[in-house]
């Protein structure tokens, strides 16, 4: 039996139940153009009726028994299992993924609700010694409502990561995908924690514009947005959130480094390096935006990441066996083109790539890069690699960390102790010895630094605790206190 019901999002939204809305939009397969249905749009009304109907239900769900709302999110993780043929056709069609990809991100879903029913059990306080006779402790509260902000190129975990973790500690979650992809990365989340159990009203998915967006950052009802996308955009997110006191985690853009040193294998890292930049079209946070290789084996690296981008097939995922499918839509494959094209104007060297079909880019390969090159410069979100020469260990290190971005890092040698010393020269939020850079568990702690957000607050239980409850302070004592007056 499916999950996903066309005809109940059908021109809706989700509320806990669906609802209809005045306006709609189109889901569409950017591979064909192809219309697969319509699902309703979210105006700041429908966000402002949300936050308080999920506000209403967040106590009465948090109040629910700990082992209650842990067998929620264990259910939820096995649904994304047993449901993992359909949802992947979604994936598949609606975003673009290849079905590799989506297997990836349905598996990151399932280990997410895994690892979030294990939260309700944690010891969520501490005893503290008190100069009075009293107990005295600090505990840790759900922050109520959460709002979650999600975009179109990893939808679903990039949804799923903020809001498993928020219920099961107890919160109510409004969530706002891209409309771009509201029924992977919205609906399916909708359905699956349905089915799995969670109480009407604790969850609601409201694909919508900007506005939607501000509206939900700006609601009373609204304690914690989290938030991941551009680094513009999380810029104003910010912003909004700091005016109405309350927290915003932040999950930006990247522009993250690849250092191939001297003594680098090519027969072992070229795989690695074409997989950082072209895993689903380059349109990931972490992609590998700048190769900076050692000069003694540039020309060569070259080349062979050339011969790479060329052999790789591009084309429709849901009919074709492809290493990249299509970029989410014309405006994006606009932003990559004038790239490249500046690029080239700009002194680089195009080695591979640098023309497209429809919504089809070919991997792209820009020699000769630099700060002076904009491809190198700024972060494409689309499958280009532009790669640098260095001569020097300091002037890698210099190289790599001259980025407003602080995302992800990646530096390949067969020395990992220089490589791990390398590391702690370059400010990055996540770094990998002999890697590149696109790597996701749902266990281990995620975020970047500088222009690429706030910090580590996804994944793993102690960023998880400290991005969804609040502290309180609470003391107990077997008699009224006295004082002077």
């Amino acid at each position: 039996m499916a999950l996903l019901d066309e005809a109940q999002w059908q021109g809706r939204v989700f509320t806990g139940g669906w609802e209809s809305t005045g306006a709609d939009a189109p889901v569409t397969e950017p591979a064909t153009g192809t219309e697969l249905g319509r699902h309703g749009l979210a105006d700041p009304a429908a966000i402002a009726r949300s936050a308080e109907r999920a506000a209403q239900a967040q106590r009465d769900w948090a109040a629910r028994p700990f082992h209650e709302r842990a067998a929620v999110l264990r259910r939820a993780g096995q649904l994304w299992e047993e449901h993992a043929d359909e949802l992947r056709g979604w994936l598949v069609r609606e975003a673009g993924s290849i079905p590799g990809k989506a297997d990836f991100e349905l598996h990151v879903a399932a280990q997410e609700c895994y690892e979030a029913a294990a939260l309700p059990s944690r010891p969520l306080g501490e005893l503290l010694p008190s100069e009075a006779p009293r107990t005295s402790m600090v505990r840790r509260v759900p922050a109520g409502v959460v709002g979650v902000i999600a975009p179109f190129n990893a939808p679903l975990i990039l949804s799923i990561r903020s809001v498993a973790p928020a219920l099961a500690l107890g919160n109510a979650v409004v969530l706002k995908p891209d409309p771009r992809t509201a029924v992977c990365g919205g609906f399916a989340l909708a359905a699956v924690f349905a089915e799995a159990g969670l109480p009407e009203g604790v969850l609601h998915v409201l694909p919508g514009d900007a506005a939607a967006g501000a509206a939900l950052v700006e609601d009373p009802h609204v304690r914690v947005i989290s938030f991941t996308g551009s680094t513009a955009a999380g810029r104003a997110v910010g912003e909004l959130a700091g005016r109405h006191l309350k927290r915003a985690h932040l999950e930006l853009g990247g522009n993250s480094a690849l250092l191939v040193l001297g003594d680098a294998d090519l027969d072992q890292c070229i795989s690695a390096a074409a997989w950082g930049s072209f895993f689903h079209q380059g349109q990931i946070c972490m992609t590998t935006g700048r190769h900076l290789v050692h000069e003694s084996i540039y020309d060569e690296y070259v080349a062979r990441l050339a011969e790479k981008a060329d052999g790789l097939p591009v084309g429709n995922p849901a009919t074709e066996q492809v290493a990249l499918g299509p970029i989410i839509d014309g405006t994006q494959r606009d932003k990559i083109h004038r790239l490249v094209e500046s690029s080239v104007d700009s002194g680089a060297r195009l080695a591979a790539g640098g023309t497209y079909q429809d919504l089809f880019y070919r991997p792209t390969v820009l020699a000769d890069a630099g700060p002076q090159v904009p491809a190198y410069a700024q972060e494409v979100f689309g499958p280009v690699a532009p790669v640098a020469r260095f001569g020097s260990d300091d002037e890698a290190v210099a190289l790599a960390a001259a980025s407003e971005y602080g995302l992800s890092l990646g530096i390949v040698t067969p020395d990992v102790a220089k490589g791990l010393a390398l590391a702690e020269r370059i400010p990055t939020g996540i770094a990998h010895i002999n890697d590149q850079t696109v790597n996701d568990e749902a266990h281990a702690p995620f975020g970047g630094v500088l222009a690429s957000g706030t910090g580590s607050r996804f994944g793993g239980a102690a960023a998880n605790v400290e991005a969804f409850t609040e502290t309180r302070w609470v003391t107990l004592r077997g008699d009224v206190a006295g004082y002077p007056f």
